[in-house]
């Protein structure tokens, strides 16, 4: 086996510096306290911690005396000014490159200059970089930042500098530099991508595709690392991600013809010999131990994969456009984010996790590159249509939002697949608005399902149908007379109003909606209002229900007469003529008759003369009748009694 070191592998100038300036304090006799990690490497600050140097993740964990070592990913202003103000004395670690970047953003925005970040939001060099500046935008790629920039839109003249987390690659930062190119006319960008860590990542690159195995040695924490073994992932078909040789499984590499070693910014020279060394011990392994670990080896390069399997791996890194999959084969497999979920604003740390065990749908196997593009979203989709088609048969009730209005009715989106629902089957009145459902969260009933042809049919209103029969069951079993139902007028007739009590519909008749005389019940009540009811009487048999609204409670009789009598002058709404005479209403359920013969002082042919339904009129109560509740009325005698009242003034 042939075992290659890339020539740029390990620690970084920046990097260097700060472990050195970390030891040379460690041997002094002043205490210090690191602020946070000086490097992201475990085992450099374990190592520096058995020599005297903690570590602490905030300014207030800092001991009353101690200096500070500020990382070499730096940090924000505030940090340096709290340092000052409490009177620690700074060792000051920061990269150079880092240390530029703090300077161009303070710059701008001491110039007002909307400061644009392309890198981690969370990593403390970003974090860093950020606290030199005010208001700062911070986004992972291109798409976040394509997302802000739509505010841009109508003023591309304002001002932006855009600038790099150093060791992002070029595969994020170009499409973004592209962007702000092509849409803001008032930008300044600099590529702040370290030359290390290009160069560091060409070399990986370019050592991937000449090896069988990669071997890329650095900690998990460290984000040069990561994205080392993502670009390695692109070119080999094995690729390890380790951070110490004891990780380092000798059934990994055994039986390939070669190996490359590469490592993290942050991983120290002595690691990278222990790997190494154990790389070397590997080739003079007896002879059985290599024929058993081929064996296992040929067994994973035989083992192919095709468009349209179904495959468990493993989930061994996460970046934001793509999620990288331990398949088990010589194909690297790898989930793009638009891959993974429909959903845009779910993260795909919130989905999956580093070491889960995931099944996925392989959508495409490039054996050149020895990569397989995979699918989680499509796998689920399969999943989901088994789903669908089972509930066909077993007439399972399913659960959907409404996503659109079409020509013959409408769309629900069931576990991500379009079910159409026919104008018929939705359950609205034929002719209703169908685009006020959209948003709409409804259950049912799947109807037909068409798997070659993409075709799932459903039914809102079986679903509807069964929950009103369960409910009219249930009013049925319990109804009595007097009962009271809080309901919604379903619809309106000429002598009455139908209310639906939950599942059934009972009838309120024009007389029972109000003690007023009304001809038409749209006077009271209109279709969807919300009402409470009684029941007068029912008929199971008919399954018929008499309801009523007015409230019995209250006698308009006894309203009535605690307020009137004979003598007393009422203003009246005239509510029906006849030949005889007109009738009005007194108070809401008392109506009293103004004969002919007292409409008017002089003689009339017929009440229209003189009246007309819905006119109020003052009128004098002649008579009431208490056994047969009948009241008589005159505006006759309120004409005389007016011009009695003025012959005795004239008299005086």
């Amino acid at each position: 086996m042939k075992v290659m070191l890339a020539q740029s592998a390990g620690f970084c100038f920046g990097v260097r510096r700060a472990v050195q300036l970390a030891e040379k304090i460690a041997a002094g006799d002043a205490p210090y306290v690191m602020l946070g990690p000086v490097i992201h490497n475990d085992h450099v600050i374990k190592h520096l911690a058995e020599q005297g140097v903690g570590c602490v993740e905030r300014v207030d964990q800092v001991p009353p005396g101690c200096g500070v070592i500020i990382r070499s990913h730096g940090e924000g202003k505030a940090v340096y000014d709290k340092l000052q103000e409490m009177g620690c004395p700074v060792a000051d670690a920061t990269c150079v490159k880092v240390a530029k970047i703090h300077q161009i953003v303070q710059d701008a925005s001491r110039r007002g200059r909307q400061v644009i970040i392309i890198g981690d939001p969370v990593h403390p060099e970003v974090t860093a970089i950020a606290g030199w500046c005010t208001g700062a935008k911070i986004f992972r790629n291109a798409t976040e930042l394509g997302e802000f920039l739509k505010e841009y839109e109508e003023n591309p003249q304002k001002p932006i500098t855009l600038v790099s987390q150093t060791t992002s690659t070029d595969r994020i930062w170009s499409p973004c530099r592209e962007k702000v190119k092509k849409e803001c006319t008032n930008a300044e960008i600099f590529d702040t991508i370290c030359d290390a860590t290009c160069m560091r990542q060409s070399e990986a690159q370019s050592l991937a595709e000449q090896c069988d195995a990669m071997i890329v040695i650095g900690d998990r924490k460290s984000s040069n690392t990561t994205r080392l073994a993502e670009l390695c992932r692109a070119h080999c078909p094995l690729v390890y991600h380790i951070s110490r040789a004891e990780e380092l499984d000798r059934r990994m590499v055994s039986g390939v013809a070669s190996v490359g070693i590469t490592a993290g910014a942050s991983t120290p020279g002595w690691i990278i010999k222990e790997v190494n060394h154990k790389m070397s011990e590997e080739n003079n392994n007896n002879a059985m131990e290599i024929e058993e670990s081929f064996a296992d080896m040929l067994e994973k390069s035989i083992k192919t994969l095709n468009t349209g399997d179904k495959v468990t791996g493993v989930v061994t890194g996460i970046t934001p456009s793509e999620v990288n999959v331990d398949l088990g084969t010589k194909h690297a497999g790898y989930i793009p984010i638009s891959e993974l979920t429909d959903d845009p604003s779910v993260k795909p740390e919130d989905i999956v996790k580093v070491g889960d065990t995931i099944e996925t749908y392989v959508m495409r196997v490039n054996d050149v590159e020895g990569v397989a593009t995979l699918s989680k979203k499509r796998l689920d989709s399969v999943k989901n249509w088994d789903t669908i088609e089972a509930a066909v048969e077993d007439k399972t009730i399913m659960e959907g939002t409404v996503t659109e209005q079409n020509k013959g009715g409408i769309v629900v989106n069931v576990k991500g697949i379009r079910v159409f629902v026919p104008a018929s089957q939705t359950g609205m009145p034929r002719g209703a608005d169908l685009s006020e459902m959209i948003k709409e969260h409804v259950k049912l009933r799947i109807t037909e399902v068409n798997r070659s042809r993409r075709r799932v049919v459903g039914s809102i209103r079986a679903v509807r149908a069964e929950e009103r029969a369960a409910k009219a069951a249930e009013v049925w079993a319990n109804i009595e007379v007097g009962k009271k139902y809080d309901g919604v007028v379903k619809s309106l007739t000429s002598y009455g109003a139908f209310v639906d009590i939950g599942g059934v519909d009972g009838m309120v008749h024009v007389s029972e909606l109000s003690w007023s005389r009304i001809k038409n019940p749209a006077e009271v009540v209109s279709v969807g209002d919300e009402v409470s009811v009684y029941v007068i009487a029912f008929d199971p048999e008919k399954k018929k229900i008499s309801l009523g609204m007015k409230d019995h409670n209250e006698d308009p009789w006894e309203k009535f007469t605690s307020t009137y009598e004979v003598g007393s002058v009422a203003s009246v709404r005239v509510v029906k003529l006849m030949t005889f005479g007109a009738f009005a209403e007194i108070v809401p359920g008392v109506d009293g008759l103004i004969h002919i013969s007292q409409i008017a002082d002089h003689r009339i042919d017929k009440p229209s003369d003189e009246l007309e339904e819905g006119q109020i009129v003052d009128v004098k109560i002649t008579d009431i009748d208490y056994d047969r509740k009948k009241v008589s009325l005159s505006i006759r005698a309120l004409l005389n009694d007016a011009r009695a009242a003025d012959r005795d003034e004239y008299d005086d």
